[in-house]
């Protein structure tokens, strides 16, 4: 199942790795989680839980985040949002992630970047890196995103792109990003799709000169993931994770 890696990341040295060959919950000298049921600023079902098996496991070389229908703290549905804030935190570098997602209409599948320091300001002023976006209603479609002060989707400007695979649920993909201090860049396996290049401007334009952090989660519904409504006959959804590997 693990890939070999290609020529940019043999030209890089691997400095942070999960290859999840463990059992049980997901490393915490390398994960934490983000937890709540507050919607999450995009109206949200999930309740994100800590620590609970049932929606964050590993197993057999692999994690599994689990969105679930269940009565939980008052909502519907549980999932996890793991990120690795003060655990692995980079500024530029190279990341994959080589993950299967979950199916359906109402998932929300994301790996992703936010500032760790939030020096910019809160949201979007410090920036935010989507490797991948799903939505359920638009199952043959990744997403690629970045979001700034003066470019996100609130205001109509946001950057980003999509690409088309129609196994995405059924095979692992692996999802890259490459950032340096001039361009983003963001693949699928060895295709690249988006490039935000850097206007050398103000850190409206580009905060990316800051350490982020990556996150991995699911989200039901909500504003995007739940514009088409929520199939409450899909759960439970699982996105697998084989490996999450940085190089700098």
């Amino acid at each position: 199942m693990k890939a070999q890696k290609d020529d940019n990341s043999q030209k890089q040295k691997l400095v942070w790795s999960d290859e999840f060959n463990y059992t049980g919950l997901p490393d915490e000298k390398k994960w934490g989680y983000d937890i709540g049921g507050n919607g999450w600023g995009n109206n949200e079902k999930q309740y994100y839980t800590d620590k609970r098996l049932q929606n964050a496991f590993v197993k057999n070389g692999v994690l599994s985040i689990t969105a679930i229908k269940e009565k939980f703290e008052g909502l519907d549905y549980t999932s996890a949002r793991l990120v690795s804030k003060n655990k692995g935190d980079w500024k530029y570098g190279r990341f994959e992630i080589k993950a299967k997602l979950p199916k359906g209409r109402g998932v929300w599948p994301a790996i992703w970047m936010l500032s760790t320091d939030w020096k910019y300001g809160g949201w979007p002023e410090s920036g935010e890196i989507d490797i991948m976006e799903n939505v359920g209603y638009m199952p043959d479609s990744v997403f690629g995103t970045v979001h700034t002060k003066s470019y996100n989707h609130v205001i109509g400007t946001q950057k980003g792109k999509s690409i088309y695979r129609k196994d995405l649920s059924d095979a692992f993909h692996v999802y890259v990003l490459e950032w340096n201090e001039n361009e983003i860049k963001i693949f699928v396996d060895q295709e690249q799709y988006f490039s935000f290049k850097n206007e050398k401007k103000t850190f409206n334009e580009w905060p990316f000169d800051q350490p982020f952090h990556l996150l991995l989660n699911i989200a039901v519904g909500g504003n995007w993931g739940g514009k088409m409504g929520v199939d409450e006959s899909i759960w439970p959804q699982t996105m697998e994770v084989d490996y999450v590997r940085v190089y700098q």
